[in-house]
């Protein structure tokens, strides 16, 4: 209903469970998949995984009532590009989705403050912070300074305005740090910083 009502979104098909997405994904090409982690059969977070491994995948906007850490930083690995909690405001779930298909990523307030409580600077022994700065490392100069300032949660035309470059530059250099580092979107480019300890 919420969704329905707004002027600048159409429903283009539904699951009943987690086991329908990939399905209901082929047969509708939705730009963007409203994911719920509660589901029979198949999870939200399985689900979300098998959508964003499908060719020329969907943003998925995870939506739900647990913001349990692993919950959270599950579904954001697995490719979902926002996190919102049911007790959202209609109209903000409706703005998350439009942001949602414009590229960016959105997270409920309570979801950030999971995030940031979790996401600690990791011991030296940590493989996963080990992975991330060889990548970052394996970066060129400028297209680490990107990364850095998205993982410090800059908004492309802020991006811009520090390091004296167009809008449309920056957003290339998004582009090629989600190739090169083999990632589906900004969220995880802020995760992999994250996990590096350098956010």
């Amino acid at each position: 209903m919420i969704l329905g009502g707004a002027p600048d979104l159409e429903v283009v098909g539904e699951a009943a469970d987690g086991s329908e997405v990939v399905a209901a994904v082929a047969a509708c090409r939705p730009e963007v998949v409203l994911m719920d982690i509660r589901m029979p059969r198949l999870d939200g977070l399985a689900a979300t995984e098998a959508v964003r491994a499908l060719p020329r995948p969907p943003e998925v906007l995870v939506l739900t009532t647990f913001d349990a850490d692993e919950y959270v930083l599950r579904a954001l690995r697995a490719g979902a590009s926002g996190f919102l909690l049911k007790d959202t405001p209609p109209a903000e779930i409706v703005r998350a989705v439009a942001r949602v298909a414009a590229g960016e990523a959105t997270l409920s307030p309570t979801v950030v403050r999971t995030l940031i409580e979790h996401v600690t600077v990791p011991t030296a022994a940590d493989p996963r912070r080990e992975r991330a700065l060889r990548l970052l490392a394996g970066l060129a100069e400028r297209e680490r300074a990107v990364a850095l300032a998205v993982g410090q949660g800059r908004t492309n035309a802020e991006i811009a305005g520090e390091l004296f470059m167009s809008v449309a530059t920056v957003k290339a250099y998004v582009s090629r740090l989600l190739t090169r580092l083999d990632l589906n979107n900004r969220v995880q480019i802020a995760l992999l910083v994250h996990d590096a300890g350098l956010a």
